[in-house]
């Protein structure tokens, strides 16, 4: 009886398509810098690396999902309300220094599933969107 040769399995080419970053919510793509560890690269940048979501940007998520449930399904809201809702509405400087992490925070609960972000009306992808942004239940 004769053991037949082994024949070698094609290796697997991982499929390069864009990924969401998990601190910033922005899509990137694949770069040939990862190419051998694509499937496990989970953030955009080594700043976003280095500064994964905390408490704020939960309560962020939290203060834009509480808003847009206060104000029904066809009402959209800024992330500046957010951003003055979690920093405090009495000090400028402490709720605009959260409107970056609120966009992000939007951009995190758009890549869940949960909220639509919006200009001029229209639904737009939130990692390209420049200038005014509005926010709203899917």
């Amino acid at each position: 009886m004769s053991v037949p040769d082994k024949i070698r399995k094609r290796e697997q080419e991982t499929p390069k398509k864009e990924k969401i970053c998990k601190t910033c919510g922005r899509s990137f793509a694949w770069r040939k810098k990862w190419e051998r560890d694509w499937d496990v690269v989970k953030y955009c940048s080594e700043a976003c690396r280095g500064n994964p979501p905390a408490e704020a940007d939960a309560a962020l998520e939290a203060a834009i999902l509480g808003l847009l449930e206060e104000r029904g399904r066809d009402k959209s809201i800024c992330p500046s309300e957010a951003a003055k809702r979690v920093g405090g509405k009495d000090q400028r400087r402490d709720w605009e220094s959260l409107m970056e992490p609120a966009r992000a925070a939007a951009r995190r609960l758009v890549a869940a599933g949960k909220i639509v972000i919006m200009q001029g009306g229209r639904v737009v992808d939130g990692s390209t969107a420049k200038g005014p942004i509005r926010l709203k239940l899917r």
